[in-house]
C-alpha cells in the first residue's frame, strides 16, 4: 500500500465515522467483556477473558489501520480530473473481450472499494490494469482466472 490514500470527501467522511464509532461504542463494548469476563473467576484459565483480549487487541490495530489512512488521505475533487484517461474516481464501461460483454466500474482508493456498488480499488489487478488507458484501448490484465482483455468503451465522473 502506498503512503499516499486518495478518497473522495464522503469517503474521508464515512470512514472518519466509522473510526470514532469504533473508538466509543467498539472501546466501551470490548472493556465491558473483558470486565465480565474478568468477575468470573481465575484469568489463567478463562478462555473467555481470553478472547475478550484478543478482541481487544483485533479492535486496536483496526483503529491504528484506520488513523494512518486518514492521516495520509488525500481529497480529491471529482471536478478537477481528466476524462480523456482512467484515473481514481473514473467511471469506465468497458467490454470484456472473451466473453462480449459489458461492465461499468467505478475506480476508487482501496478503503472506499466496495464490488457490491461497482466500486474496485486502483490497486486491484483490474484497477492497475485501466489506469493511463484511453477511451478504444485495450487492458489486457492478469486476473486471478487467467489474462483478461478488457476494450475502454467510456470514460466519465
Amino acid at each position: 500500500m502506498s503512503d499516499i490514500s486518495y478518497m473522495t470527501q464522503e469517503g474521508y467522511e464515512k470512514l472518519s465515522a466509522e473510526l470514532e464509532e469504533l473508538k466509543t461504542k467498539g472501546r466501551d463494548e470490548v472493556a465491558k467483556a473483558i470486565a465480565e469476563a474478568r468477575e468470573k473467576g481465575d484469568l489463567s484459565e478463562n478462555a473467555e477473558y481470553d478472547a475478550a483480549k484478543d478482541a481487544q487487541g483485533m479492535l486496536e490495530m483496526k483503529i491504528n489501520e484506520m488513523e494512518k489512512s486518514l492521516a495520509s488521505a488525500r481529497i480529491i475533487d471529482k471536478s478537477q480530473l481528466d476524462t480523456s484517461k482512467v484515473t481514481i474516481l473514473s467511471r469506465v464501461t468497458m467490454k470484456n473481450l472473451k466473453v462480449n460483454r459489458e461492465v461499468t466500474y467505478t475506480l476508487t482508493s482501496e478503503a472506499e472499494a466496495n464490488l457490491k456498488e461497482k466500486k474496485i480499488s486502483v490497486d486491484s489487478p483490474i484497477g492497475k490494469g485501466l489506469l493511463g488507458k484511453a477511451v478504444g484501448d485495450v487492458a489486457s490484465i492478469v486476473t486471478p482466472a487467467g489474462e483478461v482483455k478488457f476494450e475502454i468503451i467510456d470514460i466519465s465522473m
